[in-house]
């Protein structure tokens, strides 16, 4: 079918609050090998961030084959730390839609704030399929 340039500046926003706890921080810090500390490892915006991209990767508008997806790249920006107690929302935008060979790519910008509205993380993930044609 092919992918859907038209959804490049879609956007996608998470229905749902997070609230950041203690426990999560810890179980984080521990599946990573980071060390102990009261805000979030920096890479901690990912479990918002691929929770909130599921619905533009899964959008059928878009054509996406996620069944076939390899991560390619994540980056964060950090305005501030993530810090237990703070309730976040995350607003994901199509940045990228391209067809390479026969790879598709995809990719993503993840906005991440407090449910007051100030900027924390900026996650940018970029995916891409990858062919069965040698």
């Amino acid at each position: 079918m092919g992918l859907n340039g038209a959804l490049v500046g879609r956007v996608y926003r998470s229905p749902d609050t997070y609230e950041v706890g203690r426990e999560k921080i810890r179980e984080f810090r521990a599946a990573v090998g980071a060390p102990v500390g009261d805000d979030a490892p920096p890479t901690f915006p990912i479990v918002l961030a691929m929770k909130a991209q599921e619905a533009a990767v899964l959008d059928p508008e878009l054509g996406f084959d996620f069944s076939r997806v390899i991560h390619r790249d994540q980056s964060f920006r950090h305005t501030r730390p993530v810090r237990p107690g703070d309730v976040l929302t995350v607003e994901v935008r199509v940045t990228r839609v391209e067809t390479l060979g026969a790879n598709d790519l995809v990719a993503l910008r993840s906005d991440i704030r407090t449910a007051g509205g100030e900027d924390v993380c900026t996650a940018t993930t970029t995916l891409i399929t990858w062919a069965d044609t040698p």
